[in-house]
């Protein structure tokens, strides 16, 4: 009997579910990653460039990561500076 744990990765497309469809990605793709929208898409929904499996690297996942922080600070930044 195995008694090894297969964990199954969740993508980052649900990982970010909240969000995703708030948010311009081509915008995310090219001013974070210098990337086309379809790499950030397809990075997202685990898939290369030819059709086959293609995850976030290690490096690109915490490049993401800082880039929400980022924009989320920018956002924040926005709000404050908007006069009511």
């Amino acid at each position: 009997m195995n008694n090894t744990l297969t964990l199954k990765k969740t993508s980052v497309s649900m990982q970010l579910q909240d969000i995703r469809l708030d948010i311009t990605w081509s915008k995310i793709a090219r001013r974070y990653f210098d990337k086309s929208a379809s790499w950030l898409y397809n990075k997202m929904n685990g898939i290369d460039g030819n059709g086959g499996e293609g995850d976030f690297t290690y490096s690109e996942r915490l490049q993401l990561k800082n880039a929400l922080y980022d924009f989320s600070e920018r956002i924040r930044k926005a709000a404050d500076n908007l006069e009511v």
